[in-house]
């Protein structure tokens, strides 16, 4: 399996023969100046929720890859109604089998609306198995006691935190998700973009290592293989 990063939260993940995006919020993201939207493949393109941080740049890419936009309701409703036809609507606890593997939508503890202040349902994150690895995008959220429901039903291999504080957790929540959740491999995601979600980097890591865990902090167009 292969991980890009993009910046901020945005990650493309190669699974099951297919390319998946992840809240894509590029062109306007000054530390990702050097990534060309226009190359990136895409699939389907998960949004977690109605934020411009995390969903600016998803009708240009999903109108040149006619990649399936998948969210919440009021999302790919939203999508709709901009032109995209290509869409699959899900809610919370709702699985459902795609052809590069089964998804179950999880819940977020955020606030989620479009650019215009209007309502986007209900913020979310995605738990994604395939032949390969089972993993947890979890969007913006907060540490929640729900998060210790995910390994009643699943085993997952690793999983895309927000580590930035303010808007999110924190680094210390995030090492609780990650025990809730039982994973020991964390990918950091929400941090650094803005001032008010800068990080020490070398004290997130040292954090993680302290409860056991490895915390990976990609750089900005990195490729990983997990």
């Amino acid at each position: 399996m292969k991980i890009k990063y993009y910046g901020h939260s945005c990650f493309g993940v190669h699974i099951g023969g297919k390319n998946i995006l992840f809240d894509p919020f590029i062109t306007h993201n000054p530390l990702a100046k050097d990534i060309d939207i226009t190359a990136i493949e895409a699939d389907y393109i998960f949004l977690s929720h109605g934020h411009q941080d995390h969903m600016a740049d998803a009708l240009a890419i999903a109108g040149r890859t006619n990649a399936m936009i998948v969210g919440i309701w009021e999302i790919c409703e939203w999508a709709g109604r901009h032109g995209h036809t290509n869409n699959h609507p899900m809610n919370i606890g709702g699985f459902w089998t795609f052809d590069f593997g089964t998804v179950q939508m999880v819940k977020a503890v955020h606030s989620s609306s479009f650019p215009d202040g209007t309502y986007a349902g209900q913020p979310a994150g995605f738990v994604i198995s395939g032949d390969e690895k089972t993993f947890y995008y979890s969007g913006d959220t907060a540490l929640t006691l729900d998060m210790q429901l995910i390994p009643e039903r699943h085993n997952i291999n690793f999983a895309f935190l927000p580590i930035g504080s303010n808007f999110t957790m924190d680094v210390t929540d995030a090492v609780t998700a990650a025990k809730f959740i039982r994973c020991n491999h964390i990918i950091g995601m929400h941090y650094d973009t803005f001032g008010y979600i800068t990080i020490d980097h070398n004290e997130a890591v040292n954090r993680f290592n302290q409860a056991g865990k490895l915390l990976t902090l990609m750089t900005i167009g990195q490729t990983l293989d997990i």
